[in-house]
């Protein structure tokens, strides 16, 4: 374990991007309950992710994120979230069958509420308000009332992303994922996109391999891999308060893991040195992202590197660049 941390370790540096709750025993009260709520995803499970961009850093895999700039409450809806499990699959399966190479697959999703603003506050028609920060924290309409931050709102995304989650692993395990519906995941779209023939004709020679396939007695019945994959979450770990609620200790390993989502990452605003978010991913034994553009000097990501990563563990980082 990250030496000197502890889940609320953070609360000691420098913390951005935070909203200010005007009832700070509300929110102690959220997060003692969110800290008893059952985990959304295991640490075993984001071991295995560990290992799986370990492979893809050896160039043995590809690492193909999706999934929304930000989730919201109003858009919540089983066609929405298969629709987009739908697009990341399709990728996948050109990417493997091109590359042959395996895919590793993480939807930005069930969990990727909150948003980094350029200012906390914005103006509209003289009338200065909060900005909105997400569904997890305020609301989008412009009024005082939507715009103040609620922390009960941290307990709508938690049971948001638990049937967001529940959803993607019944598509990933229940047959939805099975190579034999190549055809059927084209979206509407396609069809007016000039890449649909293409697709089209890669989907037709996957399934001319799979029809081979099932000649030779490999078929969905008796290699399950055909018909189930693996699907991870991520999301930005912006609203330190609700990660920190989530984050349990691992009873195999003694570890802590934010058991929120499989994979965390670090925004372009809260990547500076002694930041808070800094503090509290260097502690978690999940695969954790940075993202980072221009802005940050090489000598700065090589020591913000040596904080996340002391170890050197293959597979715990992964940089998400921003140009």
């Amino acid at each position: 374990m990250a030496a000197n941390w502890a889940p609320d370790s953070w609360t000691h540096h420098e913390a951005r991007q935070l909203p200010v709750y005007p009832d700070t025993a509300r929110l102690q009260d959220v997060t003692d309950r969110l800290s008893n709520f059952p985990p959304l995803v295991f640490a075993g499970e984001a071991r295995n992710l560990t290992g799986d961009l370990a492979r893809v850093a050896e160039g043995k895999a590809f690492l193909l994120q999706g999934g929304d700039c930000a989730e919201s409450f109003a858009e919540f809806h089983p066609n929405n979230i298969r629709d987009t499990f739908r697009v990341i699959l399709q990728m996948a399966v050109v990417m493997t069958f091109a590359s042959k190479l395996p895919v590793v697959k993480l939807g930005r999703m069930a969990g990727q509420f909150a948003k980094p603003r350029s200012a906390p506050n914005e103006v509209i028609d003289g009338v200065e308000l909060p900005s909105y920060r997400g569904d997890n924290v305020n609301d989008i309409a412009f009024t005082p009332e939507s715009r103040l931050p609620d922390p009960e709102r941290m307990v709508r995304a938690y049971a948001q992303s638990a049937a967001t989650l529940n959803l993607l692993r019944a598509f990933a395990q229940g047959g939805y994922a099975n190579l034999h519906q190549v055809h059927r995941w084209t979206h509407d779209f396609m069809g007016r996109s000039p890449w649909a023939k293409k697709y089209a004709e890669t989907a037709d020679r996957i399934g001319e391999a799979l029809d081979f396939m099932e000649a030779c007695g490999i078929s969905p019945d008796t290699v399950p891999q055909l018909s189930q994959t693996t699907f991870y979450t991520s999301h930005e770990a912006l609203l330190l308060p609700f990660e920190q609620a989530m984050t349990r200790q691992d009873s195999l390993t003694g570890d802590w893991y934010d058991t929120s989502a499989h994979f965390l990452w670090i925004g372009d605003r809260t990547r500076f040195e002694g930041s808070a978010h800094v503090e509290f991913l260097r502690g978690i034994g999940n695969p954790i992202g940075i993202k980072c553009g221009p802005s940050l000097e090489p000598d700065a990501l090589l020591r913000m590197l040596d904080t996340l990563n002391p170890a050197r563990v293959p597979g715990r980082m992964t940089l998400i660049t921003r140009y």
